[in-house]
């Protein structure tokens, strides 16, 4: 039976390499819901309806928020769509050079092969100065022959990208028109990203393209397939910088999708512990498949200009800064031939699954590893259809491929298998912590995903975080990211000018432009938002260097004009800030003004999670099992953590289950629930 009808009635999904995770909510009743399914890799648009019918009827939604891996995985595995490029004179290796990096540090060759092959690169005369000037116009026969050509050598999407067209776009505006392109899968790089540096230009939008033919159509099948279903509301689409576009744009800019459900679980985690108290929290999001570590400090998610999915393949595009790496539930264990024991990239995923799943894979995962151990419940398996999980063939593929190896029996090589999980884990940490300069004992750990909480105390350990927060739905928190995301729009606009002849006047009526552009954006997709923030940097280096830093300008406005000593001000407090010194002989560069326009969408009470008022404690009960932790075998209690009270607590080893994740508080730890149903696990006093 379907709920009533109501407007306010949003669901995020979001579509996992092992799970699909839903969350519900009715902003007018105050209801929520929630669901795990498993994903359907490769037809990932099935799991996605599947999921979505068993908690909603679509024709009663209001909103749809999608977060999606579909682009991720298809650049991580080399699946996107043959694509062409036709590139200026002498630019044609450009995907090839990069910037004269290599995979591996020693030996004669490279490995790299890039996106888009080079008998698919093909060069045209044009020449675009880097004052915007013409120097050469583009022949558009020559372009229509290089066109064909790439089409009947089998590219599905066209790339164009000059150089120097993000001074002026007119040579690849009018090489798109001569093009002729069968389907809407074009790219220019003007368009893509008007912005200095031909590599980074030319590689997203390389990137872009050859997404496109396979991001475009999941995202227009599954919104035909919701129309089908009576869906009347609007379909969004999370980006890597953690705001939504409604669909039609995440098909024309695929690329911006990259991180999009990591992305999303970042935002609800900052969310959520800014509503908890806690401006400072390093997220791990653990799924079946990979473990993603973001740093939010001052309730603000760190963010990154560019990123490398794999070697070679720059994205340049705001981002929240995420390190991610192959090592979540399903992650495969095994002993290489040097003897060591290794955990992952390689996992199981949904299908077949772990070993315990029963599906065919023989061989053991992190997940297998903690049913043995008893942290999992053999009887209450977690989205995954099944009635219970086969312990008895956990155990013997861990003896078997781990144990027999290194001498183990199966608790010590489930044991084994966790321990070296965890410092992996560990290691992902500290890359976006104390390799960035931050210490983690000021903190908070934040799990998330389906396993984060199963790991959460050993992590405290090992890297010195003082306590962990856990939110009441661990195992949607990038669903819950969905609902909560704003809508957002990035604009870049090279300048590339020495600040003592910068016309300040200029740079304010462009931040006046763009923050128009942005705000008519928002206002064009007809949804709901409660207000518009606005956000200017400009990026500046000092001559001779090649990385710069981003400085924050004010707004301009009547009475308070915009003028290059404030420039210079700001600009040296931001080095200084950065690098702990200024270099005030040598001349400051404005190389680029960026615009953040962000649409705030309405907020969700997390008190709508919370525990209810006549919870108690020995109502959550729920008996004890044995759990290996430190060596030995413990009769520990077991909690339901939903029907826990409002400041209860308990002392570790102990378990507390839910219907998306489990927590297990290990020795020495005390584990308390706040207001708003939060775990905060600390040192027991």
């Amino acid at each position: 039976m379907s709920p009533e009808r109501s407007p306010g009635t949003v669901v995020g999904i979001d579509v996992g390499g092992t799970f699909t995770d839903l969350l519900v909510v009715d902003e007018h009743t105050g209801q929520a819901r929630t669901a795990k399914v498993p994903s359907t890799r490769s037809r990932e648009a099935a799991g996605f309806l599947a999921g979505l019918r068993s908690v909603a009827d679509p024709a009663d939604l209001a909103a749809i928020v999608h977060g999606t891996t579909v682009g991720t995985n298809a650049l991580l595995e080399r699946a996107g769509a043959p694509c062409g490029l036709i590139t200026t004179a002498g630019f044609r290796d450009v995907l090839e050079m990069r910037r004269r990096d290599r995979p591996a540090t020693w030996g004669l060759r490279g490995e790299f092969e890039p996106i888009i092959p080079r008998d698919l690169r093909l060069e045209v005369a044009e020449r675009t100065g880097s004052d915007g000037s013409i120097v050469q116009a583009v022949d558009p026969d020559e372009v229509r022959a290089a066109a064909e050509a790439l089409r009947a050598a089998g590219a599905e999407a066209l790339v164009i990208a000059f150089i120097n067209a993000y001074a002026n776009p007119a040579n690849e505006d009018a090489a798109l028109e001569a093009a002729r392109w069968p389907n809407a899968f074009v790219t220019t790089s003007s368009g893509m990203l008007s912005e200095l540096r031909e590599f980074e230009r030319t590689s997203t939008a390389a990137l872009n393209g050859y997404l496109q033919p396979v991001v475009g159509p999941y995202l227009n099948r599954l919104e035909e397939d919701l129309r089908a279903d009576g869906f009347g509301g609007r379909f969004l689409v999370v980006q890597s910088n953690g705001g939504v576009v409604p669909s039609e744009e995440a098909q024309r800019f695929p690329v911006r999708t990259a991180l999009s459900g990591p992305s999303a679980g970042v935002v609800a985690a900052a969310y959520t512990a800014g509503a908890a108290g806690e401006p400072r929290v390093i997220t791990c999001d653990m799924g079946g498949t990979s473990f993603d570590v973001a740093l939010v400090d001052d309730g603000r998610a760190a963010f990154a200009q560019q990123a490398s999915v794999d070697f070679g393949l720059v994205v340049r595009t705001p981002m929240v800064e995420i390190t991610t790496i192959g090592a979540g539930g399903g992650s495969i264990a095994r002993v290489d031939a040097g003897g060591l024991l290794r955990i992952g990239p390689e996992s199981a995923g949904s299908v077949p699954g772990p070993v315990c799943y029963g599906r065919g894979n023989d061989r053991p995962t992190v997940t297998d590893a903690n049913l043995v151990l008893g942290r999992i419940d053999a009887e209450r398996p977690l989205g995954t259809g099944l009635d219970r999980l086969d312990v008895d063939g956990a155990r013997e593929a861990l003896r078997e491929h781990v144990g027999r190896p290194l001498d183990l029996d199966a608790e010590e090589a489930a044991a084994a298998v966790v321990a070296v999980a965890n410092a992996r884990l560990a290691g992902a940490i500290r890359l976006i912590s104390v390799e960035r300069g931050h210490d983690p004992a000021r903190f908070a750990l934040m799990p998330f995903g389906g396993a984060g909480s199963l790991h959460v105390g050993a992590l405290m350990r090992e890297i010195g975080c003082p306590r962990a927060l856990i939110p009441r739905l661990p195992g949607i928190t990038s669903a819950l990211g969905c609902v909560l995301a704003d809508l957002r729009h990035d604009y870049v606009h090279t300048i590339a000018t020495p600040l003592e002849l910068l016309d300040a006047e200029a740079l304010a009526e462009e931040m006046r432009t763009t923050a128009r552009r942005g705000t008519e954006a928002l206002r064009s997709t007809g949804i709901a938002i409660d207000g518009v923030d606005v956000v200017f940097e400009v990026d500046m280096l000092y001559r001779g260097q090649s990385h710069a830093v981003a400085v924050p300008l004010s707004a301009p406005a009547a009475g308070r004009p915009l003028d290059r000593e404030t420039i210079a001000r700001v600009f040296a407090e931001t080095y200084e800030a950065t690098y702990g010194r200024t270099l005030d002989d040598v001349p400051a560069i404005v190389q680029t003004l960026r615009t953040a326009v962000t649409g705030r969408r309405p907020s969700i009470p997390l008190s709508l999670f919370a525990p209810a008022a006549d919870a108690t404690l020995a109502g959550a009960e729920r008996g004890t099992r044995p759990v290996w932790a430190d060596g030995a075998w413990h009769d520990a209690p077991v909690f339901d953590r939903l029907a826990l009270p409002v400041g209860a607590s308990a002392a570790g080893p102990c378990v507390l289950q839910q219907p998306d994740t489990t927590i297990f508080v290990d020795a020495g730890l005390v584990a308390t629930v706040d207001e708003l149903g939060n775990v905060v696990m600390e040192a027991a006093p």
